[in-house]
């Protein structure tokens, strides 16, 4: 149902709604046309949330004389060891509001605002890239790196520093392979090990597979080998000129073998094949590994003011690995064997946001 209609005089009135299965088609399409919309503001989002992973989604959009005006995706997630929020988007680094005019942000502002006060969660987050909230509280923990590539190969090789170039190179002399196209499950087998070496928790091989089948050749595997072993793997999005390399690792003998800095430049060279010409490196938090490793690459650091309405909760949630209170469960989780880790961390992973 829409909400209070305001008068607006001779401009007609801009109401928000609770997003129906005949209005999908009309929501990609203003993400498709809108310069502020990710790859995450797709509307397939919602089907994987809510059916992979089990947390019910409440997608608002803003309508002004039949058109839509602003969209906003949001998920609640209800966890016993995390809380309950609602938060745009869980397990995606971008989310928030993308509206084509102020008034259109502000009425989904409010009623997010209003959902989340009426679901009584401990707080509402907006995935926001720039800071769009001022007056709400803002977590600083991660940055995000984002740069243009060129068409040319050479070029892009050659703006990659001295040092990570030399990695590239030595993963080239190594005999590394790149190959693209890949299954799921060659992917899988690399990456819940790299993430369970990391101490976290992987989600279901199901997620994954429904990624690759829901957006299709938006959702690419590249996957590495050596003497024909599989040694990292990357599954990467594809959102108009952009390619997000997402999940990806690699096992520990690919860091003997610079498989991720091979791996990475094998992307880029196959998104510039696509037309790709922004490489997303992700978000990272600040002074971690993946943080210096991106820096590295020649990448510059960019804010991500995640903004937060807080209902129940007395301040801004801290549920992350950087936090001290999860480091012995770190260090237990490394060591867990991996069939354990791959059939226990879905249920961890699913609630993490």
């Amino acid at each position: 149902m829409p909400d209070p209609v305001r008068d607006h005089g001779d401009i007609v009135a801009c109401v928000t709604r609770h997003l129906q299965p005949e209005a999908e088609a009309r929501w990609d399409a203003f993400v498709d046309g809108a310069p502020q919309a990710t790859f995450f503001h797709r509307v397939a989002w919602r089907g994987i949330i809510e059916q992979v992973l089990g947390h019910r989604c409440h997608y608002l959009y803003a309508e002004r004389d039949g058109a839509i005006t602003g969209v906003l995706p949001l998920a609640e997630v209800r966890s016993r060891l995390f809380g309950h929020s609602l938060i745009s988007t869980p397990l995606c680094v971008y989310g928030g509001i993308v509206a084509r005019d102020a008034d259109s942000e502000a009425q989904l502002t409010r009623a997010a605002a209003a959902l989340a006060d009426e679901l009584r969660v401990d707080y509402l987050e907006l995935r926001d890239r720039e800071l769009r909230h001022a007056d709400w509280p803002v977590k600083d923990l991660y940055v995000g790196f984002r740069k243009a590539i060129e068409p040319d190969h050479e070029k892009n090789m050659l703006a990659i520093p001295r040092k990570q170039r030399a990695m590239v190179r030595k993963g080239i002399a190594l005999g590394l392979e790149a190959r693209h196209g890949g299954s799921v499950e060659e992917f899988y087998r690399v990456y819940a090990e790299s993430v369970r070496n990391l101490g976290t928790p992987v989600l279901s091989r199901k997620y994954y597979q429904r990624l690759q089948q829901t957006f299709g050749d938006d959702c690419e595997v590249t996957v590495v080998t050596h003497q024909g072993q599989p040694v990292a793997a990357v599954m990467s999005f594809y959102f108009r000129d952009e390619v997000h390399p997402y999940y990806g690792g690699s096992v520990a003998l690919g860091r003997h073998l610079a498989a991720n800095d091979f791996m990475y430049w094998s992307v880029m060279q196959r998104a510039v094949e696509r037309g790709a010409r922004l490489f997303d490196f992700g978000r990272s938090k600040q002074d971690t590994g993946s943080y210096h490793f991106k820096k590295h690459w020649g990448f510059e650091p960019q804010p991500l003011p995640y903004a937060y309405h807080l209902v129940r909760a007395d301040a801004v949630p801290n549920i992350s690995p950087t936090n001290r209170k999860y480091s012995l469960f770190i260090k237990a989780w490394q060591h867990l064997p991996l069939p354990v880790s791959c059939a226990l961390g879905p249920w961890l992973a699913r609630d993490l946001g």
